[in-house]
């Protein structure tokens, strides 16, 4: 079928509409539908892989694994990069980097000022201290800024997902003290994989790609005035650091991890030797017409 008969049959379908609709979500659709259209048509798409394709978005969805397969097909990092071209064609220049927020968020964990410990005693793994302080692109401190912190357990799973960990484990808020300073205390995580028996792990393999995340550490960072950020850091050393199925790593998120032991862990109630990151949060200032950082899309929020 040659083009000008497709485009035919695509304005029959348009000009079925009995009233005027949403203009935004018109255009989107419209403009969907005539490239999955055309690549039917090029690539001579089977009834069969039609449905099979449908039904696998329909079991994806039922099982929770959209928000997986979205950062695994490059989404993410795609609204990232695009995002990050906005901003350097304003000018703003300076800020952290950001990175995918991935789809384990859960809002509601528990707030402290100025630092705050993960984990509840019990985690296996090395202990890790991590510090630093919230700033703007003018190296002035950002007292009172939000810094929301969640990784995965020993296991690569993480707490409301994971029903076998107490609430909020290994998640917490934390208000920047007036110098802009933050600490917390938790453990090294670890590196995880994609659910073996899962649809992303089941497209992945389809396209001969793996479905491997090095160990990271989520973050939101947040104060009134600034665009927020979402990002993460990398832990150093993993062997998928910088060949995340997710495609999250990225330059200057991953900071050094150094071995400390005695004086220096007493501020953190830290007795022995642990791990110990050192890093800055840069915030940008917001400004006029540029795309909105506070994404709005499903999270799972805890009762």
């Amino acid at each position: 079928m040659d083009r000008k008969t497709i485009d035919a049959l695509l304005n029959k379908i348009d000009a079925s509409a009995t009233h005027e609709g949403d203009a935004r979500t018109r255009a989107i659709v419209n403009r969907v539908v005539r490239d999955l259209f055309y690549t039917i048509e090029d690539l001579d798409v089977q009834p069969d892989e039609f449905w099979a394709a449908l039904n696998f978005l329909a079991e994806a969805g039922k099982s929770g694994e959209l928000g997986l397969i979205a950062p695994g097909l490059g989404f993410e990092h795609f609204l990232d990069l695009r995002l990050d071209e906005a901003e350097q064609k304003a000018g703003l220049a300076g800020g952290t980097p950001r990175t995918i927020e991935g789809p384990l968020y859960v809002a509601g964990a528990p707030e402290s000022v100025g630092h705050a410990r993960l984990d509840n005693g019990d985690e296996p793994g090395e202990t890790l201290v991590m510090r630093g302080r919230v700033l703007g692109e003018d190296g002035a401190p950002v007292g009172g800024a939000l810094v929301e912190v969640w990784h995965a357990n020993h296991l690569g799973n993480y707490s409301y997902f994971d029903a076998s960990q107490p609430a909020f484990n290994l998640r917490r808020s934390i208000r920047t003290n007036a110098d802009g300073t933050y600490s917390f205390r938790s453990v090294v995580p670890i590196g995880y994989s994609v659910p073996p028996e899962g649809k992303t792990k089941q497209l992945l393999d389809s396209l001969g790609r793996h479905g491997h995340r090095p160990a990271h550490i989520h973050f939101f960072v947040s104060a009134p005035g600034f665009r927020k950020l979402t990002t993460q850091i990398n832990i150093e050393g993993d062997p998928y650091l910088w060949d995340d199925f997710a495609f999250a790593t990225r330059e200057g998120l991953v900071p050094a991890v150094k071995k400390e032991e005695g004086a220096a862990g007493k501020p953190y109630d830290v007795s022995g030797q642990f791990a110990l990151i050192d890093f800055d949060f840069t915030l940008v200032h917001d400004r006029q017409g540029l795309p909105s950082t506070e994404v709005e899309r499903v999270r799972a929020e805890a009762a």
